[in-house]
């Protein structure tokens, strides 16, 4: 799997966004749902936000969970992300950054990032966006949702410009084994084997699924 380099593709830091998907503390460090797996890649994420804001990228969307407490999607997964909790919060990693303030919050009370929630207005304001940079968690679930919206949006409107880019390094999701499901009543989750299936899956569809971005 190769590295994806922006210098090497030539395209202004203007057309470029990244989007962090659920790095919250719900889901990396504290709450039912939370996994080391996903707090693993706080650290390379925090250094790619980094590395994009020094070169001039200024698009950076925080696509996190902030659920109802009645969400329906309680039905299927645990309560966790509650509007108005600490789970809810970006992980402080990520908010420690200079630039946190400039990132643009998008709440959303299920898997998806583009349904009921303010993504198409703020992207209808943004057309010079080309390149879609995908990170977070998880794999399978939240990101495999916003990059294939993004994916096939561009294919049903023959936008030959997109680019949706998913670099492994920053990119997780939870694992849960068949003894555990049983005790607590849940499904199985392979989590090595869904994060593979997910991001192959993506690649056939025409998102770029790639080692690591580098600027």
């Amino acid at each position: 799997m190769p590295a994806y380099t922006v210098k090497g593709d030539k395209i202004s830091p203007e057309n470029i966004v990244i989007m962090v998907v659920d790095l919250t503390n719900g889901f990396c460090n504290q709450g039912v749902l939370s996994s080391p797996r996903v707090k693993r890649i706080v650290e390379p994420t925090v250094r790619l936000l980094q590395k994009a804001w020094d070169a001039g990228v200024r698009e950076f969307f925080l696509l996190n969970d902030t659920h109802e407490p009645d969400a329906v999607e309680f039905q299927s997964f645990p309560p966790h992300c509650v509007k108005g909790t600490e789970e809810a919060l970006t992980t402080e990693e990520i908010r420690n950054l200079d630039f946190y303030d400039q990132m643009t919050l998008i709440e959303k009370n299920s898997l998806s990032s583009s349904l009921e929630t303010a993504l198409e207005e703020r992207l209808s304001k943004l057309p010079d966006l080309t390149h879609f940079i995908i990170v977070g968690n998880c794999t399978d679930l939240c990101v495999y949702q916003v990059a294939m919206y993004l994916r096939l949006d561009a294919n049903a409107r023959q936008d030959k410009k997109r680019s949706v880019i998913i670099p492994e390094d920053c990119m997780a999701t939870y694992d849960m084994s068949v003894a555990t499901a049983q005790q607590i009543g849940s499904i199985p989750h392979p989590g090595d084997m869904m994060h593979a299936v997910f991001l192959h899956h993506m690649a056939l569809n025409g998102v770029q699924v790639v080692k690591q971005v580098n600027f």
